[in-house]
């Protein structure tokens, strides 16, 4: 079931900013890296999962992040696991390029589907995807690089976020919303794993020409930066390396929040 914080009965967008971890899987493990490389081991995904939703998440991402790459379909089994300890909307993204594979992955347990590197190469999959199983199952996650010869000043990268495409990261985040897209979680490669905050000029510039929900993702490492990517426009607060190493725990992260006067679920 979709969170009730997340959409009024009539599918409109509640204004209450939702808190994210992220678990990052790769051979079954959930890791972290720096920029997406130098990888390191942060626990198994089950006991991550069940922590998270004890600690009061109010969302769980599960992206496969090395399924593209080499060209697999998702692990389902990993999918399972996690989904019989998660109490809270579970989104699974990696290595999908099918309504079969997304089908399969819903029925193992996903509340929601992330596309990235199809969605970009066959666009028109996310309106199929929308169209069968309701936008409201649909996240389309874009990687990005900052390019200033584009009119955003940002990229869109595929392939777990190796493979320059020459687009802009924003209007393709326009396209995906128009496509059907009910999620748009854009990652910025600058800031991925740095700690040093959130991409704010890119948050901005999507939430600025999309209407549906806007993930913040990549470099959070202080309570500050997720108020500032509250204020840059960002729906979705999601984090990793703070959550898993316990450098922030989700309690301490919404009492800050709600002292800043940021709408959250407590």
């Amino acid at each position: 079931m979709l969170n009730e914080s997340y959409y009024s009965k009539g599918g409109d967008f509640l204004q209450n900013v939702l808190i994210m971890p992220c678990l990052d899987i790769k051979e079954g493990r959930v890791v972290k890296g720096v920029h997406f490389v130098g990888l390191r081991d942060a626990g198994d995904p089950v006991e991550c999962a069940r922590a998270y939703c004890e600690a009061g998440a109010d969302e769980l991402a599960f992206l496969d992040i090395t399924a593209t790459i080499e060209g697999r379909k998702t692990m389902l089994d990993t999918v399972k696991k996690v989904a019989q300890v998660t109490t809270v909307p579970f989104t699974v993204g990696g290595g999908i390029k099918s309504v079969d594979e997304a089908e399969a992955v819903l029925v193992a347990g996903a509340d929601r589907v992330s596309l990235s590197s199809a969605a970009f190469r066959n666009p028109g999959i996310i309106d199929e995807m929308a169209k069968i199983f309701g936008s409201e199952k649909v996240v389309v996650a874009i990687d990005v690089d900052r390019n200033q010869s584009l009119p955003s000043g940002y990229e869109v990268y595929v392939d777990g976020g190796n493979t320059a495409t020459g687009q802009d990261a924003v209007a393709w985040a326009k396209e995906a919303e128009e496509r059907g897209a009910s999620i748009i979680l854009p990652t910025s490669k600058a800031c991925d794993g740095a700690k040093t905050g959130y991409d704010l000029p890119l948050i901005s510039g999507i939430k600025d020409v999309v209407s549906v929900p806007v993930v913040a993702s990549g470099g959070a490492g202080s309570l500050e930066h997720f108020a500032e990517a509250f204020k840059a426009g960002a729906d979705i607060l999601l984090a990793a390396s703070v959550f898993h190493y316990g450098e922030i725990t989700i309690p301490e992260l919404k009492k800050y929040l709600a002292q800043q006067n940021v709408p959250v679920v407590l």
